[in-house]
């Protein structure tokens, strides 16, 4: 997958989020990446909070349930 998407096309916190070093040590599927960081982050929970500068685990998905097994 590449993950130099033009400008616009990523999330603004992607760089930044755990979900990117989930996916990037194998333990995160990619839809996750394709489904909200390249292309629907305006609805990703992580996002929502992240941009209100709210609290959310490292290990919550987008759609706001928690994973136990993302470390």
């Amino acid at each position: 997958m590449n993950m130099n998407k033009k400008p616009g096309s990523t999330c603004t916190w992607f760089q930044v989020c755990p979900l990117k070093r989930y996916f990037e040590k194998g333990l995160l599927d990619k839809r996750w990446i394709e489904d909200y960081c390249f292309s629907n982050f305006s609805l990703c929970i992580r996002k929502l909070m992240e941009d209100k500068r709210e609290y959310h685990p490292d290990n919550m998905l987008p759609d706001g349930t928690i994973d136990h097994n993302l470390r």
